[in-house]
């Protein structure tokens, strides 16, 4: 297990617990995000946490698959499916990065979660290669690089020391180039107002994201 994974089993429970930060914001993102959604879609959803997201997006399309290499994160997300019963998620402790790249999804979402990857542009590349033709790449990411690009000097001691998992610092241009060099059309771009973190204010962008038809 590495380090990451162990950070979030560690804080999994307590996690789970905390309020959205920004309801209006994230009420709008589900909003958004099932104006594209079809119900014969099959989407991927990687880094789901605790499956709130995965659940509320349900009833709008044929089949979820929702992977997080935590897996007392998945724990948690299966319970609250199994709670409200749940048919069409599939939780599964996994990484992207395990994933077979064989366009089969119609839509893969990727939710506050870019950032603590390490190998980002590898990744939406990867998601592009996941996608059938006109597939949909919806991501929702914190960009410490446009209000606290200083926090790529403190990022790998707090890693360290255990104290907030990987955290890649890039800026919302990055992530367009990011997006833009794996082949993606960026068909809806959208910022809330600044998300505040107990250091400083991050921006957050919410991208969909579109593969050639």
């Amino acid at each position: 297990m590495n380090a990451s994974a162990k950070f979030w089993n560690k804080v999994a429970a307590g996690y789970s617990k905390q309020p959205i930060a920004d309801e209006a914001a994230y009420q709008k993102k589900l909003q958004v995000t099932r104006e594209y959604f079809q119900p014969n879609m099959d989407v991927l959803e990687f880094g789901c946490g605790t499956g709130s997201t995965a659940i509320a997006h349900a009833p709008y399309v044929q089949h979820i698959r929702a992977i997080d290499f935590s897996s007392t994160m998945i724990e948690i997300a299966q319970a609250k499916a199994d709670a409200q019963n749940i048919q069409n998620v599939t939780f599964e402790q996994a990484s992207i990065d395990q994933i077979v790249s064989d366009r089969t999804y119609d839509a893969v979402l990727g939710l506050n979660v870019l950032h603590l990857l390490d190998n980002k542009e590898e990744i939406i590349v990867k998601v592009y290669n996941m996608l059938q033709p006109g597939g949909l790449f919806i991501t929702s990411t914190i960009c410490l690089g446009d209000t606290m690009a200083w926090f790529k000097l403190i990022a790998p001691m707090g890693k360290v020391l255990g104290l907030f998992p990987l955290v890649k610092v890039f800026t919302v241009k990055d992530l367009e180039k990011s997006l833009t060099d794996a082949g993606f059309a960026i068909d809806y771009q959208w910022q809330p107002d600044d998300y505040k973190l107990p250091i400083g204010n991050a921006k957050i962008v919410f991208i969909v994201a579109k593969k050639a038809e």
